[in-house]
């Protein structure tokens, strides 16, 4: 089962959807780190969810959800662009008992908020917030796009260690273009019906044709999504640089280096006393050495 995302749209209506499987992606992330089975299966579920908005919205740069919780977990996060690239990490807050094996997205999280970012390649950068005060990440993320966009959606999400999906519907404002009233409230319901192994198991145009084969629906190419880290040398040397020349001589005193790495993909790097003088005065300085 390929990784990827299909769109697809019911013919006369104002009604269009989404939806989402990983599998090699969901095991890159998975495969960096060691989390709990509890927190690996919400992770799947935020990738999921960070594919199927990045469509969505479409947007030409980069989007990210922050789940930033009082629980468990005091950050969730994934990212994707339009490349079709994802990374995703998880934070266990210190000094948390690790949750159980069935442990619900309420007790991971807790309170808290998810921040959306829009970051466009050209043009402003966009926040919205939303509360955590629903039962599920898909209800919070259906919530946030109610306040923020004023566009009645719909998510199902699931992800089981191994596999991770999605589906999204959402009704689109063109009221002209739709000659079937009841096309948002049918599909709906024909989507509350679908398993979690359904989801995660099927190939998506079987999804499709279980749900809506008395439908007219017309199913759009698929994109090819994967694991892919933005990391870098500039990303990095500018986190470095904000930390200030006072605190990184600090570092140098007492380490005589700097060695860091990213979160998401684990790649090292090694800034010599030499580099972070350089980095002091120009934070797009030559390369550090990397691991």
């Amino acid at each position: 089962m390929s990784d990827q995302i299909q769109r697809f749209m019911f013919d006369h209506t104002n009604v269009r959807g989404e939806i989402v499987t990983l599998a090699a992606a969901y095991h890159e992330v998975l495969d960096r780190h060691a989390y709990p089975p509890a927190v690996n299966e919400l992770l799947g579920e935020l990738l999921a969810a960070v594919a199927l908005l990045t469509d969505t919205v479409k947007l030409d740069g980069t989007l990210s959800i922050e789940v930033r919780g009082r629980g468990v977990l005091s950050l969730l996060m994934a990212e994707s662009n339009p490349g079709g690239e994802l990374r995703a990490i998880a934070r266990i807050a210190e000094d948390a008992a690790l949750p159980s094996e069935h442990a619900s997205f309420r007790e991971l999280v807790g309170e808290g908020q998810i921040v959306i970012t829009l970051d466009p390649r050209e043009g402003n950068r966009y926040q919205g917030i939303v509360a955590l005060d629903q039962e599920t990440l898909g209800g919070c993320l259906e919530a946030y796009f109610s306040q923020s966009e004023q566009l009645p959606t719909r998510l199902w999400l699931a992800a089981d260690e191994k596999r991770a999906g999605g589906l999204l519907l959402q009704r689109l404002p063109e009221e002209s273009q739709n000659q079937d009233v009841d096309a948002w409230d049918r599909s709906v319901q024909l989507a509350d019906t679908i398993k979690t192994e359904e989801l995660l198991g099927l190939e998506q145009r079987e999804v499709l044709h279980r749900l809506y084969h008395e439908e007219t629906v017309r199913v759009f190419e698929p994109k090819a999504l994967r694991f892919g880290c933005t990391c870098s040398r500039e990303r990095m040397s500018y986190a470095l640089h904000s930390l200030g020349k006072e605190e990184l001589r600090d570092i140098l005193h007492e380490q005589g280096a700097i060695d860091t790495q990213c979160h998401f993909c684990h790649t090292k790097y090694h800034y010599t006393a030499a580099d972070i003088e350089t980095l002091l005065d120009d934070p797009e300085a030559p390369s550090p050495t990397i691991h």
